[in-house]
């Protein structure tokens, strides 16, 4: 049994992708003390979190506590260990696609992992952590994402207009804190910037390592930079163009990343 867990379940643009990447480049430093299991392990896991952020029915909620279950059932002994469970999704689809308008799906999704982790090992100290970011930075930086990776057709000013209440993420943090019995720690990722880790180290933090591990332990370097701006603005004409052609959007897109040297 883990004598710690640490959910780390998002959000979406707040350094997840580079916190996931410091785990991994620190996985041979890290493995006696700290088990890991990141998004490419959680797939179906994920697939029913964004399901339930999406249709709110109890069925896939089940599947949501089945999968997390059979996933913490897989785990090999690992006494004296911390387990991290990192990944954004767990929080559900990122608002911003069509009628999800924010994370309020998250509450009942961590609760639901709250309650299978305690029943399960009950004697484990558990632990939420979320990643948060300055609402006019993250909603500009989502909508870029959706533009880039989506159909996206909006412009940044209608986008932020409709989804304006995803934005807060301290604030929905408080609100998964009041309905969970464990700590929560949130952390904006502006307050990171000059940490030794960069956004990795509040989590990193909470494992308690011994410090010669800590002293040898690096940053990766920044993962899912933004593109340029011309860069971006390319995607979105893409989008607009080839709103009812999704391959000639896609290969519209693709090419403007080769053109660019991004792709």
């Amino acid at each position: 049994m883990p004598r710690r867990i640490i959910l780390h379940p998002g959000f979406h643009k707040t350094g997840t992708s580079s916190i996931q990447a410091t785990l991994r480049a620190n996985r041979a430093a890290l493995k006696p003390h700290v088990a890991l299991r990141l998004r490419w392990h959680l797939k179906d896991l994920l697939h029913a979190t964004r399901g339930y952020s999406t249709w709110r029915d109890p069925i896939t909620l089940l599947k949501v506590e089945h999968r997390f279950d059979a996933v913490l059932g897989a785990l090999p002994r690992m006494p004296r260990r911390t387990l991290i469970l990192s990944a954004e999704e767990l929080a559900g689809h990122m608002p911003g696609r069509g009628d999800l308008a924010d994370y309020s799906a998250a509450p009942e999704l961590i609760f639901t992992m709250w309650q299978t982790v305690h029943r399960r090992f009950p004697d484990a100290e558990i632990i939420v952590h979320l990643s948060t970011r300055a609402p006019e930075s993250w909603i500009r930086s989502a909508y870029w994402e959706h533009v880039s990776s989506s159909s996206m057709t909006l412009d940044l000013k209608s986008f932020s207009a409709r989804y304006a209440s995803a934005a807060h993420l301290d604030a929905m943090a408080s609100e998964i804190a009041a309905r969970l019995p464990c700590r929560v720690q949130h952390v904006r990722l502006e307050n990171c910037h000059d940490l030794p880790l960069g956004p990795a180290t509040p989590l990193v933090d909470l494992c308690d390592l011994p410090a010669n591990v800590v002293k040898t332990l690096v940053q990766s370097p920044p993962i899912n930079v933004r593109p340029p701006a011309e860069v971006l603005q390319a995607m979105l004409d893409a989008n607009r163009q080839h709103a009812d052609d999704p391959e000639a959007r896609r290969r519209a897109k693709t090419a403007i990343l080769e053109q660019a040297g991004t792709a």
